[in-house]
């Protein structure tokens, strides 16, 4: 067997330009492809690679396509709960802020005034008296906790009927991205 028809290591593989009829060697590929950008080599119009282009050091983005197909109603109970008590507690805390700014302006001992200046005042109306912040806080509790009940209840409900809608028509279907 002659030496020209041996294998020769990778490292020593050549290949010769069409154009200028040199020997140019894997090493010379590299540095010249490193330089030149790659908005600047031309794409052939495939949109793919290139036959010769190496694969990019850069990754790429990951995708994933799942499908929700269960939704587990305990976890559902759980989580509406908890978000709903921390709704509930913004309500009451809101309303007292509320409060306090409508007292501060001065609004219920104006409407109070308003009124009796009126004649409407037979029955000696305080507004003030009427929404203090005892009864004001108390009404909201009381909404905020029913609040709380019923979207823990509907939320759970919903679960249910995602659950036999998805094993029916096979759930959301999702295309996840490792962005």
């Amino acid at each position: 067997m002659s030496e020209q028809s041996k294998p020769q290591p990778r490292e020593a593989r050549t290949s010769r330009s069409a154009a200028s009829n040199q020997l140019i060697s894997e090493e010379n590929l590299k540095q010249r492809d490193e330089a030149v950008p790659a908005s600047y080599k031309p794409n052939n119009g495939r949109g793919g690679k290139q036959p010769g282009e190496r694969k990019s050091s850069i990754p790429r983005a990951r995708r994933m396509k799942l499908s929700l197909t269960k939704i587990d109603p305990w976890s559902v109970t759980k989580v509406s709960f908890l978000l709903a008590i921390a709704l509930g507690i913004i309500q009451v805390v809101a309303m007292a802020a509320v409060w306090a700014l409508l007292n501060s302006i001065g609004l219920f001992d104006n409407i109070t005034q308003i009124v009796s200046t009126t004649g409407l005042d037979s029955s000696g109306l305080d507004v003030a008296g009427f929404l203090s912040l005892s009864k004001v806080l108390s009404v909201t509790t009381i909404f905020s906790i029913f609040e709380v009940v019923l979207i823990t209840v509907l939320a759970t409900i919903g679960a249910f009927i995602y659950n036999l809608v998805s094993a029916l028509v096979g759930g959301i279907h999702l295309t996840l991205g490792d962005d």
